[in-house]
C-alpha cells in the first residue's frame, strides 16, 4: 500500500516521441499504474534519447520532490540508447535485485528481454527527499509487466529510505 502524498515522476527517453513522429504510450500508461497505486503523479515528461537528456530529466523530477521515478525507453542496445549511461551518475547505490526480477519476467514474454541494460538504485538525499530510480524498456507490454514488480517494493523501499524498519 501506497503512503497518501508520495510522488512519482516517469520519463520517457525517446528521439520519435520527443520530435512528435511518434507517439508516447508507455509513459501515459506507467502513469496510470502508478496514479491507481496511490503516487502522486504528473503527466509524463518525454525527452530525447541520449544519457545528458535523461540525467537533466532525472534531476528535474528529483529537484521536483520525485520519491519514485520511472524512465521507460533508451534500455536496448542501440547507438542512442543511453538511459543507463545517463541514470548511473545519479544513482547513489544500486537495487540490482529490481532489474534482475524485470528482466527475469520480459525474458519470460519475449528472449528481447534478456538485451534491457536498464538499471535501478535509490538516490541518497536527507530523509524524506531520498527517492527510487528504475529504467523499464520502452514498450507498453515491458510497462505492463514491470510496474507491478516496483510497485511491491517501493513503497517499502521509500519507507526505508526515510529510517523505516526492515
Amino acid at each position: 500500500m501506497t503512503p497518501p502524498g508520495l510522488r512519482a515522476s516517469v520519463i520517457t527517453v525517446s528521439d520519435r516521441a520527443r520530435a512528435g513522429a511518434a507517439e508516447d504510450r508507455s509513459g501515459p500508461l506507467a502513469v496510470s499504474l502508478l496514479t491507481e497505486a496511490g503516487f502522486e503523479c504528473p503527466p509524463a515528461t518525454v525527452v530525447a534519447d541520449g544519457a545528458d537528456s535523461v540525467e537533466q530529466a532525472l534531476r528535474g523530477a528529483l529537484d521536483d520532490g520525485a520519491r519514485l521515478v520511472l524512465t521507460t525507453g533508451g534500455t536496448g542496445v542501440g547507438p542512442r540508447d543511453l538511459t543507463p549511461e545517463g541514470t548511473a551518475p545519479v544513482l547513489s547505490r544500486a537495487l540490482p535485485g529490481l532489474v534482475e526480477e524485470i528482466r527475469r519476467i520480459a525474458t519470460r514474454e519475449t528472449a528481447g528481454g534478456m538485451l534491457s541494460r536498464g538499471l535501478a538504485g535509490v538516490v541518497d538525499g536527507p530523509a524524506g527527499t531520498s527517492a527510487v530510480v528504475v529504467n523499464l524498456a520502452g514498450s507498453t507490454a515491458a510497462v505492463r509487466s514491470a510496474v507491478p514488480v516496483v510497485l511491491a517494493v517501493a513503497p517499502h523501499a521509500i519507507a526505508q529510505l526515510d529510517g523505516g524498519d526492515h
